[in-house]
């Protein structure tokens, strides 16, 4: 990756389970600051393929570029952990830890990645406690907050080490309007204040239109199609538009190809 203006490209990424193949010749160029969402149908590869940008899950072939690193090539857990301080990932499910409290949580990657004093740990995250609003929770084990508060939580641990690119698995899954322009105003917030890069994937044509520099649609393992939002309603292609539309007829199959 040499061109300076990009954050990550995937180059030809392909992946399988056994004989299910989930993701083949992804190709995508991502650049600085841009929030880009990923679109697509369930079962697509999308978790998938963010999970490679931090080594949850490594690719059968191709190449994954962050800082003049393939990511795709790193074999030991020294060399990922340096990766996940600058690429943090929000889960769907927030992976809180129950066990520890909100404050623990979201301390928890600044003691395992940085030597600050506990006094410094203290203070950013009561600070990124602040930047989520929710300063009252500290305490708290994650059991006693809501889906919402969990959300915002997890994304407050994700963010805790200021990393340069944020990766979202369904942000606003399972919550009410309220809650969801809560998380996506967080997302615009974030961008501007870390000038961090966002990959957001989502089912919510409105979140992604509220917050996208740039669509990527998913189909087959495959990206179909890359573009602006308006570029997609506009769009003629039969899959393409069948999503944005809701139209099941044209959906019809997962990874038959196209």
């Amino acid at each position: 990756m040499t061109d300076p203006s990009l954050a990550l490209e995937f180059v030809n990424i392909a992946k399988k389970f056994d004989d299910q193949v989930v993701c083949k010749d992804i190709n995508l160029k991502i650049k600085k600051r841009q929030i880009l969402s990923i679109l697509g149908p369930s079962g697509c590869g999308k978790t998938v393929t963010i999970k490679m940008l931090i080594g949850l899950i490594m690719p059968d072939s191709g190449s994954i570029f962050f800082d003049n690193t393939n990511i795709a090539k790193i074999n030991n857990e020294e060399d990922l952990s340096a990766i996940r301080r600058r690429i943090s990932m929000v889960f769907q499910g927030a992976a809180l830890f129950d066990s520890m409290s909100v404050f623990d949580n979201i301390a928890y990657p600044l003691k395992t990645f940085t030597s600050l004093s506990k006094e410094e740990i203290e203070h950013k995250v009561f600070h990124t406690l602040d930047l989520v609003g929710l300063p009252e929770a500290a305490y708290k084990s994650p059991p006693e907050l809501s889906g919402g508060m969990k959300k915002r939580i997890g994304l407050a641990r994700a963010i805790i080490t200021e990393p340069e690119i944020i990766l979202y698995d369904e942000p606003n899954a399972g919550l009410d309007p309220i809650n969801t322009t809560r998380i996506v105003d967080l997302i615009l917030m974030l961008r501007e204040k870390y000038s961090c890069t966002s990959i957001v994937i989502t089912h919510d044509m409105n979140v992604a239109g509220n917050i996208s520099d740039n669509v990527a649609f998913m189909y087959a393992g495959r990206v179909r199609k890359t573009g602006t939002m308006e570029e997609f309603r506009q769009s003629e292609d039969p899959v393409v538009r069948g999503f944005v539309l809701g139209d099941p007829s044209v959906l019809l199959t997962t990874f038959g190809g196209f």
